[in-house]
């Protein structure tokens, strides 16, 4: 298929594409290569890509409905995988803005663009943090998602509306993704593991918030990609669709802290601090819709997936990474 592939500099985008372009898709990629964190590090994921010789690339704002526009017009694409969104929970604490343009305004420049270029199929991602404050473990897609407490969830909460109202007017078929706190190599440097893995190996402390009372759904970003590219080829579902993609199997922070420690070598500094404004305590996916409808079955535990995340990072901080070289470092 053509497939559209929006944010391929970003994490979960750079590995879907890798993934779609070595299954033999015809992939190509949008991203404005912004600064929310360090560019260098997303040149890098697109030169890998680029490295392949069978990757195309805009670079483009969502919000240049023009020059959105005119890609769909140019390549008439067969699916669309939008990726691209401004991420982060605190960020949006300070810069709710870039959120209200990004998450919003660019989600739906992407819907019009499949609506006038009769795109049959979007996959989107949105976010296990949708489910704001429910308490009810594990979290499950028939559950409430009316209480955000952040504005990012807020936003991609509005993108699930938002779609459903392009499927029932426009008959495009939506599958909304609610992914659960992705890590793995080539991951975002705001999120925790690369926090605590960049503190402790300049010997910092790490700040882990809540006490250390938090529990998170890590889930290794091949087994994500493997979600994603399902939802991408199967015909097995419906008109809307909204899935969690999660490891269904909630860990505990000091748990995680540990086997980070065991793959650096060194033992952490701690400063434990309350919980932070926007934040929840735990995260579960009930994943049984997504292993119904697409066979979906996460297989990496994080005393596999963080060690290779670690390594990666050792690999890439020492500049060892470059365009040809295996692109997971493991």
């Amino acid at each position: 298929m053509k497939i559209l592939v929006t944010g391929t500099a970003g994490f979960i985008g750079m590995h879907t594409a890798h993934r779609l372009i070595a299954e033999g898709h015809e992939v190509f990629g949008l991203d404005n290569f912004n600064r929310y964190y360090d560019v260098d590090l997303k040149r890098a994921r697109h030169a890998s890509l680029v490295s392949t010789g069978s990757f195309e690339c805009l670079e483009a704002d969502l919000c240049d409905a023009e020059a959105l526009n005119a890609y769909f017009d140019k390549h008439r694409f067969d699916v669309v995988c939008h990726l691209a969104a401004q991420a982060g929970v605190r960020y949006s604490l300070q810069h709710p803005e870039v959120y209200e343009n990004s998450n919003l305004r660019g989600f739906l420049n992407i819907l019009e663009a499949c609506r006038h270029h009769d795109t049959p199929r979007l996959v989107y991602a949105s976010s296990s943090s949708v489910y704001g404050g429910n308490t009810k473990l594990p979290f499950c897609e028939t559950d409430p998602v009316d209480h955000p407490v952040n504005l990012y969830a807020a936003t991609k909460k509005a993108n699930e509306l938002m779609a459903h109202t392009y499927t029932h007017l426009f008959k495009i078929q939506t599958v909304g993704l609610r992914f659960f706190t992705v890590y793995g190599p080539w991951g975002r440097p705001d999120m925790v593991l690369w926090l605590f893995t960049e503190a402790m190996l300049a010997g910092r402390p790490i700040k882990v918030f809540n006490h250390g009372n938090m529990q998170r759904d890590f889930t290794y970003i091949d087994d994500i990609v493997t979600g994603i590219v399902a939802s991408l080829t199967s015909n097995k579902l419906n008109a809307y669709e909204i899935l969690n993609i999660g490891n269904q199997n909630p860990e505990n922070l000091m748990d995680m802290i540990d086997i980070l420690s065991a793959a650096l070598g060194l033992k952490p500094e701690m400063e434990m601090l309350p919980m932070q404004p926007g934040d929840v305590p735990a995260t579960y996916a009930d994943i049984d819709r997504i292993r119904t409808k697409l066979g979906f079955e996460p297989t990496t535990t994080i005393s596999e997936g963080i060690p290779r995340f670690v390594e990666w990072y050792r690999a890439y901080t020492r500049g060892a990474f470059r365009p040809g070289h295996d692109r997971n470092m493991v």
